[in-house]
């Protein structure tokens, strides 16, 4: 298959995008896509609509044995084994294969949720930290789906503080087996699961990873949860009642079971982002065609001002998140590329890439979910009366698509990492982030965009200008302390991931232009990027007005003026325009 590497581009570290310049062939975008990889898409199009689309309402109604048999049709597939290496079973297919599967597997939560709870969160642990024997095992009957896999971390008392797990797990006398204790909480495939990978503190203490089979004794799951959305996925509480675990089914090294916790969540957050871009496209879609055929004062709505405003800023957001996703996915398959063969084998060395990209894969996951949240509340809204029918799809989406911002760490926990990561890393001198910080302050004052400047690269060179100045201001109220500062890290966060979506989108833009195309895209950045840098002043000004007060204040506020300076365009002509292509075209085009 055609990799990603194929096509050179230069290689970075996470996060060094605030301090770095990038050019539009430098990332990688969807059209950049192989041939294999689209073929990927159109398999998973004929599987759902031959073999998922008529088995929906039993799935979501959760008729027993529906949605693992539609699973077990995938598997034939190799969809269940795409990551998996080829010695054990499976398809061995790069990362941007399994993005693409994610996408057009975004079309529903609940069958969604059975494929990617599987393939993702309960079988990668193996598939990065397993040994030799586990990976021989298990990863052949997790590609066929002889074995169900679930992934069994959150707890009554421990959610977002995973690390505060009460589950216990006990050498036994003998020294064979660990004695697991405690309860795990909503569990996605918990109700069907044969393989579950649970996370427990041996000796109260050294936090580890156990590989539990159903058939251990002391296993049980609880009912299935009623839930506002996703209704057709299987989420059950898991019981452990002195359980007996083989000593060699310790996954990974005992008090490091954090290591493959927040390794796992990074890439399902990295995949949440193609899979709620596949949601986005669908319900634009769904959008678009009724917008035409639905009347109201003697027009289509989609002649309508407000109706095409709604339409093109769910493109607008849509493609800019879909830019964000491609771009990370892009960073992890160079810097693989570029790693010494003796650093490990391939899920080695697409593990420790993904831990690098670490803060962007949270901006790919919060950006993403607030994206498809923005997308179907509109949808919603386009509908009226008839969007709050269970009969229309849109009611599905809008409640299916809240667990986004819950799923993989909120998104309040993942604002943590877009700035804790750089910082801590600033602080280890592994980045110069302060020191870049420190040359913003030491300018004399903000110039405001020249007409005869690219106005849109000006936009987000200053961006960053703004997101430096901000950190280093609040670092040096706050100092070592200022992780502690939720609210200050929060919008520093929300400063970081815009400057990220900006560049994302206009490189991406920059290179469709170049290749001849991406009229839709060109608009949609040049609205985007101005409501973005209006987002990223309002930040600022938040964060400064907690960090200093008086004359020190106003400087730096006149400072953030002149970086978030520019000259308007005509949003709502570029949004017609957007609107109107897409109306022609009656789905997502770029």
């Amino acid at each position: 298959m055609t990799t990603l590497t194929d096509i050179p581009r230069k290689t970075t570290k996470g996060t060094a995008f605030l301090i770095e310049e990038s050019a539009p062939q430098d990332i990688f975008t969807p059209e950049d896509l192989s041939e294999e990889h689209l073929a990927i898409g159109r398999m998973v199009d004929e599987f759902w609509a031959n073999e998922v689309e008529p088995n929906l309402p039993a799935i979501r109604e959760k008729k027993p044995g529906v949605a693992l048999g539609v699973l077990r049709k995938s598997a034939e597939l190799g969809l269940t084994g795409m990551a998996i290496p080829e010695e054990y079973g499976g398809m061995a297919m790069d990362l941007p294969s399994l993005m693409v599967a994610s996408e057009h597997m975004g079309r529903d939560g609940s069958y969604g949720g059975w494929h990617s709870a599987h393939t993702g969160i309960g079988t990668l642990p193996i598939v990065y930290f397993g040994t030799e024997q586990q990976k021989r095992k298990y990863l052949p009957k997790l590609a066929t789906v002889e074995m169900l896999a679930a992934y069994a971390l959150t707890e009554p008392l421990a959610g977002s503080d995973a690390l505060a797990a009460r589950t216990r797990a006990d050498l036994s006398p003998d020294g064979k087996h660990y004695m697991l204790n405690g309860q795990k909480m909503w569990i996605t495939n918990g109700g069907a699961a044969d393989l579950f990978t649970v996370f427990a503190k041996v000796g109260g203490e050294k936090f580890t990873a156990f590989l539990v089979e159903r058939n251990f004794p002391g296993v049980s799951s609880g009912a299935e949860e009623h839930k506002m959305g996703i209704t057709g996925s299987s989420t059950t509480a898991v019981y452990l009642d002195n359980v007996p675990v083989p000593v060699e089914n310790v996954l990974g090294e005992i008090g490091r079971g954090h290591v493959i916790a927040f390794n796992i969540l990074n890439i399902g957050r990295l995949k949440l982002g193609p899979a709620t871009v596949g949601a986005a496209k669908n319900v634009l879609a769904i959008c678009l065609k009724y917008a035409k055929q639905r009347k109201a004062f003697g027009s289509a709505i989609a002649e309508f001002g407000a109706i095409q405003h709604k339409l093109a800023e769910m493109s607008i957001r849509t493609f800019v998140a879909e830019s964000m996703a491609w771009r990370v996915v892009g960073l992890i398959e160079d810097l693989m590329s570029a790693a010494p063969t003796e650093s490990g084998d391939g899920s080695t060395r697409e593990r420790k890439a993904i831990e690098e990209f670490a803060a962007e894969c949270s901006m790919v996951k919060v950006y993403a979910a607030e994206m498809l949240d923005y997308v179907v509340d509109e949808g919603v809204q386009i509908h009226g009366g008839y969007g709050y029918h269970q009969d229309y799809a849109v009611e599905r989406y809008y409640r299916d698509s809240r667990i986004n911002r819950l799923f993989e760490g909120t998104s309040e926990i993942n604002r943590l990492v877009i700035t804790g990561q750089p910082l801590k890393r600033a602080t280890r001198g592994l980045l110069p982030l302060f020191e870049a910080a420190r040359a913003v302050l030491q300018e004399a004052e903000a110039q405001p965009t020249k007409a005869a400047c690219d106005a849109e690269l000006s936009l987000v060179r200053n961006a960053k200008k703004v997101a430096l100045l901000t950190l280093g201001i609040a670092h040096q109220k706050h100092g070592a302390q200022l992780e502690q500062q939720q609210e200050i890290i929060m919008n520093l966060s929300d400063i970081i991931m815009e400057v990220f979506a900006m560049e994302s989108g206009l490189l991406r833009s920059r290179k469709l232009t170049a290749a001849g195309g991406g009229v839709n895209a060109a608009d949609a950045c040049a609205v985007y990027l101005r409501d973005a840098i209006a987002r990223v002043e309002l930040s600022s000004r938040t964060v400064l007005s907690a960090c200093a007060q008086g004359d020190e204040l106003r400087r730096n506020l006149f400072r953030v003026r002149g970086y978030a300076n520019h000259d308007p365009v005509n949003a709502i002509a570029l949004r017609r325009q957007i609107a109107g292509r897409l109306l022609a075209n009656e789905r997502y085009t770029v």
